[in-house]
């Protein structure tokens, strides 16, 4: 055969050229490894509840690693499953109102084993234009016929079911991660029951924000326990943990645990993140209005923001969304936020869909008056130009 020797011939010559691209267009991205004692005021993360540095919150973690170890140590259908790890599912399936639920590693992993377990080949599934990367990644794994509709238009979906004869399911955020705004949940329900389909929601955004106590968007809706709805969350935003869950009918557990990849070839959730969580979750059922507090905050924000001229979508849990002129002047904004004290999300394509980009504020329900003040005073002075004529 032939010797092919070409020493200095870079593979990758190509990458070079995707990042002059990237940085011509502002979206560059890069880790910011955040100190411990940050002095910076947080309105960039998903602590949306405070709870990810409370006490007790900490002390679960700490308790669950002392007795159960620092890892899971294998998959759940292995060694990765503890105690501690039902005790998580049938707490979470009880205050969010489902019959059963499967803890995995990460939202992101709930929502590929979802949608890839409850669908094939012959499956239609539905997916609102506004969907989280996640929900898009499982409807591309899940091999069946994807019909991307138009954002919250549950009339465009009922059509699109219409068209397919079979199985099918409808996707969606509750929350969506970019704007904040919800979901039209019942509308898609309707639509899903109208032709005999089943609803899959990802309610990463709606724990502990949303509904009675915090119970979520699908409790709000009236949903919750519904024997055609699915629910996924994540643990790493209200409960200030790590990880995910899919709730839903006992039976579609049980389908999980023998069919979804992301949770029979992955390591178990670590037993610290499973109690810290667990702690969490039990904080909020005895202090429900820290999900009030956070939707408070969250109007505040907004209220303030648009009433200096700034463009801020209405939000409907968390998730304050104030659109700037560009990429570039969006990574200005938030670095220089940044360099006089407040972290905030900077969102830029391909992260949104419709290619605005955004500085993403987190309403935590522990923000204390001041403290809210200072996010607005410090957003106001430095928005770049045009910012109060964005798009």
């Amino acid at each position: 055969m032939p010797q092919h020797n070409r020493e200095h011939d870079d593979v990758f010559a190509w990458i070079d050229s995707a990042e002059r691209v990237r940085e011509q267009a502002g979206l560059v991205r890069t880790l910011r490894p955040r100190p411990a004692d940050s002095p910076l005021l947080d309105l960039a993360s998903n602590d949306y509840l405070g709870l990810s540095r409370h006490p007790e919150t900490i002390a679960g973690a700490c308790a669950a690693a002392a007795r159960w170890g620092a890892g899971a140590t294998g998959s759940r259908l292995v060694t990765g499953t503890t105690e501690l790890h039902g005790e998580l599912e049938r707490e979470l399936a009880e205050f969010c109102g489902f019959e059963a639920a499967l803890v995995l590693s990460s939202g992101y992993a709930a929502n590929l084993a979802a949608v890839t377990a409850l669908s094939d080949r012959g499956t239609l599934v539905v997916s609102d234009a506004g969907n989280h990367a996640s929900i898009v990644d499982g409807c591309r794994l899940s091999r069946a016929a994807t019909a991307v509709v138009p954002h919250a238009d549950p009339e465009a979906a009922l059509k699109t079911l219409a068209s397919h004869e079979g199985r099918a399911l409808l996707v969606s955020d509750s929350v969506f991660s970019v704007d904040g705004d919800a979901a039209p949940l019942a509308g898609y329900a309707a639509a899903c029951r109208e032709e005999g389909a089943a609803l899959v929601v990802d309610d990463a955004h709606g724990l502990g924000v949303l509904g009675e106590g915090g119970r979520g968007a699908l409790h709000a809706a009236g949903l919750e326990g519904a024997p055609d709805v699915v629910a996924t969350l994540t643990l790493s935003k209200s409960l200030g943990s790590q990880g995910g869950a899919v709730l839903g009918p006992a039976k579609v557990i049980r389908h999980l645990v023998n069919t979804a990849r992301t949770f029979i070839f992955d390591t178990g959730l670590a037993p610290a993140a499973a109690g810290a969580a667990l702690a969490s979750l039990r904080l909020l059922r005895r202090e429900p209005e820290r999900a009030g507090r956070a939707r408070e905050v969250a109007r505040l924000l907004h209220g303030r923001l648009t009433a200096s001229g700034l463009t801020a979508a209405r939000p409907d849990a968390a998730v304050v969304s104030v659109r700037a002129p560009s990429a570039a002047a969006a990574l200005r904004w938030a670095a220089d936020c940044r360099e006089v004290g407040l972290s905030v999300g900077c969102f830029r394509p391909p992260s949104v869909p419709d290619g605005i980009s955004r500085l993403r504020l987190t309403a935590r329900a522990d923000l204390t008056g001041d403290e809210i003040g200072r996010a607005v005073e410090t957003i106001l002075r430095t928005a770049p130009a045009g910012a109060t004529d964005a798009p």
